[in-house]
């Protein structure tokens, strides 16, 4: 073990990530953890900053004195909703720390944490690198959309879950809204009258089948449907939101159209159901090549770790497409599975964690000053 690792503190590591495990922090109520965050920065002596997002949210921001910054850290600290309110906190199994944003990614916002306070506690308080804790990941991404707007990264590392495999490749995004209308009319009657449930049924399945047909290289879910209230009657709305993952080089703009034309074959088809489609978000995906201070700094890091360099892609969307839309150039590198993340068995290898907060200490001393 090198002496910069040995700057790490397994015991001090282990205990901040189930603290902030044991916080519940879904989007829009992340106030406790912030608390804690920005007590916890202060009191090992780091100079953060709050920047408000809304009125009751902020972002915590440690900016290196009298440095011109080439690198931010980006962790988000929410999550989703639990979805067992009496089960979501920290639990241990060997070397797997379960429970809520375990993976997602409080594990990576413990390793960079754990990765300044090191660094700083060792006299390195001169380096070229930011630490950013944002906000409402997991709903609109407000935290990084403020951060973005107010602040300009060359790059950005940000702790998603890639099992330690730098990602330098990111999926593009589309969430599609479709939305029906139509008359509420007694249960009992419903032959005989247009069902605005069915409408977007039909149009979801047509979707499908166009995915699967022509690009099936995207990755498509439908993640929502909901009615107006009706009680023992035909809804008089119906909405559907799917999600589609795109691949970084994938046509974004000739995909949209693409579904717009899959629509007005519905309509044309069944020109008696009334829907509208909307694009709620759209966002690029990306490809950076092996290139460039930080990523050359971070193979010397894996190299000297003595662990295989392996990039691969980000298949889910996150804020790393906000950042590349503002012009930062994002990669991904943090501990845990996405496969893990968002379920009722999230976990994170602490060992992970471990090898996360000693990669992000050694690329903070590796890089030019």
């Amino acid at each position: 073990m090198t002496r910069n690792q040995q700057l790490v503190k397994p015991k001090r590591l282990k205990q901040l990530l189930r603290r902030l495990v044991n916080i519940y922090s879904p989007s829009g109520k992340e106030e406790e953890i912030l608390h804690f965050l920005q007590s916890y920065l202060r009191r090992h002596g780091l100079p953060v900053e709050l920047q408000e997002v809304d009125t009751n949210r902020h972002n915590l921001i440690v900016m290196p004195p009298d440095t011109e910054v080439l690198l931010a850290l980006v962790g988000h600290v929410d999550t989703v909703m639990a979805h067992d309110l009496d089960h979501f906190g920290y639990e241990e199994d060997g070397d797997l720390v379960y429970g809520l944003g375990a993976a997602d990614m409080k594990g990576g916002c413990a390793a960079m944490v754990e990765a300044f306070v090191a660094a700083w506690e060792a006299g390195r308080r001169v380096l070229p690198v930011a630490l950013a804790l944002v906000v409402g990941e997991e709903e609109e991404g407000d935290g990084a959309q403020k951060l973005a707007r107010e602040y300009h990264f060359p790059w950005t590392v940000i702790g998603e879950p890639t099992d330690l495999k730098p990602c330098l490749n990111h999926y593009g995004y589309i969430e599609v809204q479709i939305t029906a209308t139509g008359r509420r009319v007694h249960a009992s009657l419903a032959n005989l009258s247009r069902n605005p449930v069915e409408t977007v049924m039909r149009s979801v399945l047509r979707i499908g089948e166009y995915v699967a047909a022509r690009r099936p290289d995207m990755v498509y879910n439908i993640r929502d449907l909901s009615t107006s209230r009706s009680g023992f009657a035909v809804p008089d709305r119906c909405t559907a939101f799917l999600d589609i993952h795109l691949p970084p080089s994938a046509p974004i703009g000739e995909i949209t159209a693409e579904i717009e034309e899959v629509m007005l074959q519905q309509e044309h088809d069944s020109p008696e159901h009334s829907e509208t489609v909307r694009f709620a978000n759209i966002h690029s995906g990306y490809e950076l090549p092996e290139k460039g201070a930080v990523v050359e700094a971070l193979k010397k890091v894996y190299s000297h770790n003595a662990i295989e360099w392996s990039p691969q892609a980000f298949r889910s969307h996150s804020d790393a497409n906000l950042f590349w839309a503002a012009g930062m150039k994002p990669l991904l590198l943090g501990p845990g599975a996405l496969e893990k993340a968002h379920s009722p068995e999230e976990c994170v290898s602490f060992n992970d964690v471990l090898a996360a907060a000693r990669l992000y200490h050694d690329l903070l001393t590796a890089l030019p000053s």
